[in-house]
C-alpha cells in the first residue's frame, strides 16, 4: 500500500463549487499565512503524522506547516516524512543549542544530546583560541563554539563531500580531508581544543537504528567498527601533534564506551575524565594533553 499523504487539495464545498482560494480544479492557492491559521488543514496533517508513527506529531505538523511554501509544498514535505526522511533534511535545518544548523539531504542530522559536547567545547575555549571540529557534519558543534565562546579561530573538517558542502554554509573554515589530513599544516601545535562528535556505533548495531538514520545519513558518519571506537581512537592518537600543551580533547561516546576510551586517552598523554549530563543524554571523555606523559 502506498504511503498515506496529505493532500494539497481542499475539500470541495457542498455545491461543488470552487469556493475562495481555492481554483476550478480543486488546488489550494490561498497565501502561507492562511494555511498555517487552517485548523482541518493542521488536524490532517497531525493525524497522518501520527498514522505514520511520528511520536511528536503535534510539533512536527507545526514545524511543516511554518516552513512550507504553499499546500502542494506541504505536501510533498508531508511525504517525504512519512517516507521515512529525517524532519530536519525534510526542513533543511536543525536547532541546536539555539542556532539554525543548515542541514542537507544525506547529511547527519546533529543530536541534541551532542549540545552537551558543545557545551563543554565552549567551556574549555579561552579567549583567542583555536578549535577543531573534526568529523563535523553540518557543522553544528562548532557553529556553536564560534557564537557562544571568545575563539579566534575554529577549523572543521570531515571525509565526506557532502557534509563539507553543508558545513561550508554553517561555518567559514570546512576542510575535506581524513581526521587531521584535512587540517592546514600551519595549525600544527597551534590548537587549544579540538572536539569530535567521531561515529561510534558498533557495525553490528548499525542495522538497529531507526530508519530516519541507516537509511537517509551517511554509513561513514555512524559506523564505527567493532566496538564503536576505530576512528575515535585515530582522533585521540592524532591529537597530540596538533594540540598546545595543557589543550583539550573532548570527544562524544556512549555510556558503555567511555572507560576504555578514557584509558586509550591515558596511553595517548592525556589526563583524562568521563564527563555526563543524565538530562540530555550527552556522554564525552575530556582530556588535557600533557606533553611527555605517554608511557614509555
Amino acid at each position: 500500500m502506498p504511503p498515506a499523504t496529505v493532500s494539497s487539495e481542499r475539500p470541495r464545498r457542498t455545491d461543488d463549487t470552487p469556493g475562495a482560494g481555492t481554483r476550478a480544479d480543486g488546488r489550494d492557492t490561498r497565501p502561507v499565512s492562511e494555511l498555517l491559521t487552517d485548523p482541518v488543514l493542521r488536524d490532517r496533517t497531525v493525524a497522518t503524522l501520527r498514522a505514520a508513527g511520528c511520536v511528536f506529531a503535534e510539533d512536527e505538523a507545526a514545524l511543516l506547516l511554518g516552513e512550507a511554501e504553499s499546500a502542494g509544498a506541504l505536501a510533498t514535505m508531508v511525504a517525504r516524512r512519512v517516507a521515512g526522511d529525517p524532519l530536519e533534511q525534510i526542513v533543511g535545518w536543525a536547532e541546536f543549542r539555539g542556532l539554525r544548523v543548515v542541514v542537507e539531504p544525506g547529511v547527519f542530522v546533529p543530536r541534541q544530546r551532542t549540545g552537551f559536547l558543545a557545551g563543554l567545547a565552549v567551556a574549555a575555549t579561552r579567549a583567542g583560541g583555536i578549535v577543531v571540529d573534526m568529523c563535523c557534519g553540518a557543522g553544528a558543534v562548532g557553529m556553536a563554539v564560534m557564537a557562544q565562546s571568545r575563539a579566534a579561530e575554529v577549523h572543521a573538517a570531515d571525509v565526506d563531500p557532502a557534509a563539507v558542502a553543508c558545513a561550508q554554509r554553517n561555518l567559514p573554515c570546512v576542510h575535506l580531508g581524513d581526521l587531521y589530513a584535512a587540517l592546514p599544516a600551519d595549525l600544527r601545535g597551534r590548537v587549544d581544543v579540538v572536539v569530535a562528535n567521531a561515529p561510534y556505533v558498533p557495525t553490528d548495531a548499525v542495522a538497529t537504528m531507526p530508519p530516519e538514520a541507516r537509511l537517509h545519513e551517511p554509513m561513514v558518519a555512524l559506523d564505527g567498527g567493532a566496538d564503536g571506537l576505530d576512528v575515535a581512537r585515530r582522533v585521540v592518537a592524532g591529537a597530540p601533534e596538533w594540540l598546545v600543551p595543557g589543550g583539550v580533547l573532548l570527544v562524544e561516546t556512549s555510556t558503555k564506551q567511555a572507560p576504555a576510551l578514557r584509558e586509550w586517552f591515558v596511553h595517548n598523554g592525556f589526563v583524562a575524565t568521563v564527563e555526563a549530563d543524565d538530562e540530555i543524554g550527552g556522554t564525552a571523555v575530556r582530556g588535557t594533553f600533557t606533553p611527555g606523559g605517554r608511557p614509555g
